[in-house]
């Protein structure tokens, strides 16, 4: 019988069957050492930073790619409020426009959801320590990245890689505002450093640029 205590979870997906799954999952582990508990489950980033200073979990699995509002925007968040939870992202997308951005924002981890589940286990239980915990594909992309800069390219910054990413989407400026927690105002200014960044004059050239250079995968 082990001594270890509990490690709270709150699951983060707008897909509902996955919460399930994930809620199953790890209930189904707790004779574990140490085991799990699921204290909640949300559907997007702003009702994760809402959830999670309601529950206070040691580890919150966090999707990316959310109608309601980005992950990426709730880890920065979560970050810029000093949550204790360590965060764990578990979503199907290795791209850069992905991983950078969301281990900028504070991320402890970055897993995809291919991942077996005593990888998952692992990785939690890692996190919930604070140490870094990466799966192969990301962490080899990270390296390619590091080995590989671009020469005569001006970097984006994480956040406007953000921007980018949702203008890429299809996302308005009101909306990315809202998802990112900055103002319209702020949204402009960013698009205004990438586009002279990119040398593009608008938002489809912008786009165009940034997958021409691999910035949007």
């Amino acid at each position: 019988m082990t001594t270890d205590p509990l490690i709270t979870l709150l699951i983060v997906d707008d897909h509902p069957v996955v919460r399930d799954g994930l809620r199953g999952m790890f209930e189904s582990a707790s004779g574990s050492a140490p085991g799990f508990r699921v204290l909640g489950e949300a559907a997007s980033g702003p009702e994760a930073v809402a959830r999670a200073a309601e529950l206070d979990p040691d580890v919150i699995l966090m999707d990316l790619r959310m109608p309601g509002g980005s992950g990426v925007a709730a880890i920065r968040e979560l970050t810029r409020r000093g949550a204790r939870a360590k965060v764990l992202v578990l979503t199907t997308y290795d791209t850069d426009s992905d991983t950078l951005p969301a281990i900028e924002a504070g991320a402890t981890g970055y897993l995809l959801k291919d991942a077996p589940r005593d990888e998952l286990f692992t990785a939690v239980r890692a996190a919930s320590e604070g140490r870094t915990v990466l799966s192969p594909a990301v962490a080899s992309r990270l390296v390619q990245a590091v080995r590989t800069p671009t020469p005569g390219n001006e970097p984006l910054s994480a956040r406007e890689r953000e921007v980018l990413a949702l203008v890429a989407r299809g996302t308005s400026n009101r909306e990315i505002a809202r998802e990112l927690f900055i103002s319209e105002a702020t949204v402009k200014t960013h698009l205004t450093h990438l586009y002279t960044k990119l040398g593009a004059k608008d938002r489809a050239a912008a786009v165009a640029a940034a997958y021409d250079r691999g910035i949007l995968g």
